[in-house]
């Protein structure tokens, strides 16, 4: 898959965008994070920060944090 949200579980910008994304029927891989930010190492790696959501488009070359900035992307890219 070609997009991949790192996202946690009731985390409110992660659903925004997990939203949106789902509303404009683009498929996406989910990928579930610890709670814990020392725990998270495979979004350290892919993002070089812990914070999430983490969008990744493998087809665009393209790896963003931040929820406003993915919105934005979302609408201006994958929309």
């Amino acid at each position: 898959m070609a997009i991949t949200l790192y996202e946690l579980e009731g985390c409110p910008y992660c659903e925004k965008v997990a939203d949106r994304l789902t509303e404009l029927d683009v498929e996406y891989e989910s990928v579930w994070v610890d709670a814990l930010h020392s725990d998270r190492n495979e979004v350290k790696r892919v993002s070089g920060q812990r914070g999430v959501p983490v969008l990744i488009d493998e087809a665009r070359g393209v790896t963003m944090a931040e929820s406003a900035n993915i919105l934005e992307y979302v609408e201006r890219t994958l929309a």
